[in-house]
């Protein structure tokens, strides 16, 4: 088994609110989690703690639950682990503040008949099949969301966590039913990797190379090489900057089989 990751803040003047984590627990198999933290707008997000802060409690606890509770699905574990991080600051905090500290999630997890995969908002997972077919599962709810309803903050805090709109892991443990959930036979997967939308728009916004190129740029440069090749790319002023952003946190992790 090879397991790469890295991540990279977007401004350092600003903390990173990436999560990424692996673990190869003792009764074998695997576990990827990558967290991208949302980046409140101005205004306040009624919690003392920060994004930051969140998004290392939740991918701490998603980490954990993935590889100590193999009878727990998924889409259970997100739950619990929504459950037990808002349960941590709930006396501190406004958890019914709209912009309350939230994440998407990818998590993957392995053992020698399976590959299970959850997908929440617009983190993207990659499946590499042994032949070098690439699936990339994607939430594509906030993709949905037309561009200029998203340079509305109060248009966009409407869609946020509620019907027709896009949602993410906040304070509301019921949010797992809506992540995009499925498992793989051990045996059609070669390859895993998930990317955050920092690490993702290599291929998604600036169109530098297809699912496949992007993970052959993972198995052959590692996840720190795919990094510095959105660097590259975003440092190109002609370029426009992506969902708003010349830079974003950016992560990525890859594994294989």
């Amino acid at each position: 088994m090879r397991i790469d990751l890295a991540t990279a803040p977007g401004s350092q003047e600003r903390p990173n609110e990436d999560w990424v984590s692996a673990s190869a627990p003792a009764s074998g198999g695997g576990v990827l989690v990558v967290l991208d933290g949302v980046t409140p707008p101005a205004g306040g997000d009624g919690c003392a703690h920060g994004v930051p802060w969140f998004a290392a409690r939740l991918g701490g606890r998603l980490t954990e639950l993935s590889g100590s509770r193999r009878d727990m699905p998924l889409d259970r574990i997100l739950a619990e682990a929504v459950r037990a991080t808002a349960e941590a600051h709930r006396d501190t905090c406004d958890l019914s503040h709209v912009r309350t500290p939230q994440a998407t999630v990818v998590v993957v997890r392995w053992d020698e008949a399976y590959v299970e995969h959850l997908v929440l908002s617009d983190s993207v997972l990659l499946l590499q099949a042994p032949g070098g077919a690439v699936t990339a599962v994607l939430d594509d709810r906030l993709d949905r969301v037309p561009p200029e309803v998203l340079r509305s903050v109060a248009a966009t805090d409407a869609l946020r966590n509620a019907e027709g709109g896009f949602f993410t892991a906040a304070a509301d443990p019921s949010v797992a039913a809506r992540a995009v959930t499925g498992r793989t036979p051990r045996a059609r997967v070669r390859a895993v990797a998930a990317l955050t939308d920092g690490a993702s728009r290599w291929t998604d916004t600036f169109g530098e190379g297809d699912w496949a190129e992007c993970m052959a740029v993972l198995r052959k440069e590692g996840a720190e090489g795919l990094i510095g090749r959105v660097r590259s790319v975003e440092s190109d002023r002609a370029r426009p900057s992506a969902r708003y952003k010349r830079h974003d946190d950016a992560s990525a992790v890859y594994a294989e089989l």
